[in-house]
């Protein structure tokens, strides 16, 4: 017991809107359900838990946590509960890594823990239909500022660590656990198989169709972290756990679930950094950077990315640099900085050039070929062109660049480059040409999951107005408004970049 209030359990409990009576009925009820009849709660329990800081024993955390998770319709864990017991938020621990109030970061054998309670969660949700976006986004530098020490060392991996009592020790996580059993390297080259074609289809169809099968598979993988394997084995896991989560953050970020894909990205760079590589968790942090420039937030945006920078290390590729650059490039579009867009566009260029490609890409470097570091250009200038028009005739140039190379099926990337060519051509004062590419993003629009998409076209259907005495864009508005879904309420991204 603290003996101070757990303000984490306290807001949530107030959102929530029950009286403390009635969550003790609840507790009561949900932990019969979940197989432990034998516990009782009161009201005066409820009321120590909240004012003095009492955290109770288990199975009472994971109750609440899935108690609040169904009643507000999104995951909430047990960490946003305040209810871990490694020690009070704003508290130094003797490893000299701070802990804070979020739960970010969490200690290293809490990290399969974490990912397996929060995937279970998720899975809950899904079933039971819930929407699962009401939570507000951590800012960047808050994000960064919790996680830049944690992000600096160089964490022994749990194979190397002192073993528990219980080599199958792993802390109780929520629903849907895999049971926690030994694989060998044929099952890991199986997952890893299995991140492919996930990837694959996502790049393809965009993240709604595959979202709940991959959130399912890394609740399995989570299971099979608690076990001791031998180090060579564990840390390929932990790749595993690390490309899931990233899969997971994008399409959660793709369909428009922005809180929980934040948490996903977060669970992506504790898993890289478990697993010893760096470069992966500092990419997994510039997912969560280009989510925030989407949303609307560059400043943050840029936040991330310096962490993400410095935080993988010194093992980054050129290619990789030249990929976290362009998502700096964009956050500096949407501020209206040209000056600085282009001077480090121009640094992309260099290193993407420089990468002589005489050592393997790391798997989830694949994808970013000439195409996407056109594409990514084409989104800069276009995002700048907002505060220079002047900009709209270089987003054109590496627009008609980009798609001249989408060749590999990756239809998400085909319809941003489509928009950004059919914006950068309303602001170039040619809606003959910006007609014939919306139309050619619409026509792939349909068959594709992504609300990324959507919020794209929004940003270019308001270029439209000026031009809607022209038949052919009135015409073009009129569909478009009777094709594009309904904007999404405040906080869920209806402020997208495009």
């Amino acid at each position: 017991m603290s003996g101070q209030p757990n303000t984490r359990l306290a807001d949530l409990f107030g959102l929530a809107g029950w009286s403390k009576g009635e969550l003790a009925r609840l507790v009561n009820r949900q932990a019969a359900a979940m197989g432990h009849p034998q516990l009782s709660t009161d009201t005066s329990r409820v009321r120590r838990w909240i004012d003095t800081g009492e955290i109770p024993r288990d199975p009472v955390p994971r109750v609440l946590a899935a108690l609040f998770t169904e009643r507000l319709g999104r995951v909430v864990t047990i960490e946003d509960l305040g209810l871990v017991r490694h020690g009070r938020a704003g508290k130094r621990q003797s490893d000299g890594i701070e802990e804070h109030p979020d739960g970010v970061p969490w200690p290293p054998e809490r990290t399969a823990a974490v990912l397996t309670e929060f995937t279970g969660m998720d899975l809950m949700l899904n079933r039971r239909g819930l929407v699962g976006a009401g939570a507000a986004l951590a800012a960047g530098s808050t994000l960064s500022s919790a996680m830049y020490d944690w992000l600096h060392t160089d964490p022994a991996l749990k194979a190397d660590a002192p073993l528990l009592d219980d080599p199958l020790h792993a802390d109780p996580a929520g629903f849907d656990r895999y049971e926690a059993a030994p694989i060998g390297s044929q099952e890991i080259e199986e997952l890893e198989r299995s991140v492919e074609v996930f990837r694959a289809w996502d790049a393809a169809r965009g993240g709604g169709l595959q979202r709940k099968a991959v959130v399912g598979q890394l609740n399995e993988v989570g299971g099979m972290l608690a076990y001791n394997h031998p180090p060579h084995l564990q840390r390929r896991l932990w790749g595993v756990a690390a490309n899931l989560a990233v899969l997971a953050g994008w399409m959660s970020h793709d369909v428009g679930l922005e809180p929980t894909a934040q948490k996903y990205f977060v669970i992506a760079a504790h898993a890289a950094r478990e697993g010893g590589d760096r470069p992966r968790a500092g990419e997994a942090l510039s997912r969560a950077a280009r989510q925030m420039v989407h949303l609307g937030r560059p400043g943050d945006a840029l936040d991330l990315m310096k962490l993400a920078q410095s935080g993988a290390g010194d093992r980054l590729q050129p290619r990789t640099k030249a990929m976290f650059h362009t998502i700096e490039a964009w956050a500096q579009a949407s501020m209206g900085k040209g000056q600085a867009m282009r001077r480090t566009l121009g640094q992309a260029e260099d290193l993407f050039v420089a990468d002589r490609q005489d050592v393997e890409q790391p798997d989830w470097m694949q994808t970013f070929k000439d195409e996407d570091l056109y594409g990514m250009q084409a989104l800069a200038y276009r995002t700048l062109a907002e505060f220079d028009p002047g900009a709209a005739a270089h987003a054109q140039h590496y627009a008609e660049k980009a798609l001249a190379l989408r060749v590999d099926g990756r239809e998400r990337s085909k319809i941003f480059d489509h928009l950004s060519m059919a914006s950068a051509c309303f602001i170039a004062d040619d809606p003959e040409q910006a007609d014939r590419y919306a139309r050619l993003a619409l026509m792939s629009m349909g068959s594709n999951s992504s609300r990324r998409t959507w919020d794209r076209l929004r940003q270019m259907y308001r270029l439209t107005a000026e031009y809607a005495g022209y038949p052919k864009i009135h015409q073009l508005r009129e569909e478009i408004k009777l094709v594009l879904p309904k904007p999404r309420a405040k906080g869920e991204g209806s402020n997208a970049q495009a």
